[in-house]
């Protein structure tokens, strides 16, 4: 029988973002907690950072940069949603994060159906947030579209029905995206355990085996580089 991730890599011209940029613009982007330290960015302040961002794509003449599965960072101390004292820290990004201007159209990855959406509210967390279903080869999976425009939530319906390349939303800014600079983060999940409009987008070291499996790289199936 296939697996997710064989099925993943047998899809071909799947975009979320921006379809008119093409992959030769988009630079790699590194927020590990030791490139975050060794440059001392400004985490905590969104617009700075969204200004780090743009001046990082102006120094490599890129449109669009990307990267952050698996990544170890330390991008969320800020916020009790990752790092509470009565929970062990989760720190370990488990999605691929594009990095890119607000209002930039999102697109559904492949055809499906809308599972589920939700404003998430919390400093730090998704804002709007969308999650699709998909069914190919007798395989149902999930793929989740995070720190969406408010708009971007605006006459959805469960169940409704979306095609490949449809534009499904736009990247919100800070004030309603968690407070980050604007990215979408983007996840793949074999098995959403019963939530609905969220689900984990960072774990912690000793749930890391499980996520790794249950939320394959999202580059798989968007085969960027």
């Amino acid at each position: 029988m296939t697996t997710l991730q064989e099925l993943l890599q047998k899809q071909t011209n799947v975009k979320v973002i921006a379809p008119e940029i093409d992959y030769s613009d988009y630079i790699p982007f590194d927020l590990s907690a030791t490139t975050t330290d060794l440059l001392d960015l400004p985490l905590t302040d969104s617009k700075a950072f969204e200004e780090f961002v743009e001046n990082y794509f102006s120094k490599n003449q890129a449109k669009v940069a990307y990267g952050g599965y698996l990544e170890h960072r330390n991008l969320y101390k800020r916020s009790t949603v990752f790092k509470d004292i009565n929970i062990e820290e989760r720190n370990i990004h488990i999605g691929l994060d594009l990095w890119i201007k607000a209002g930039i159209s999102v697109l559904a990855a492949l055809d499906g159906t809308i599972h589920s959406f939700q404003n998430n509210l919390a400093l730090g967390d998704y804002g709007p947030a969308l999650i699709l279903e998909h069914e190919i080869e007798g395989l149902t999976f999930y793929t989740l579209y995070g720190h969406l425009s408010l708009e971007s939530l605006d006459g959805k319906a469960e169940g409704q029905v979306v095609n490949k390349g449809e534009v499904i939303g736009q990247l919100g800014a800070p004030p309603v995206n968690g407070d980050y600079a604007p990215h979408l983060h983007f996840q793949i999940i074999a098995d959403l355990q019963g939530k609905k409009g969220d689900y984990p987008g960072v774990c912690s070291k000793t749930e890391l085996e499980f996520y790794k499996e249950n939320c394959p790289d999202p580059n798989l199936l968007l085969q960027i580089r």
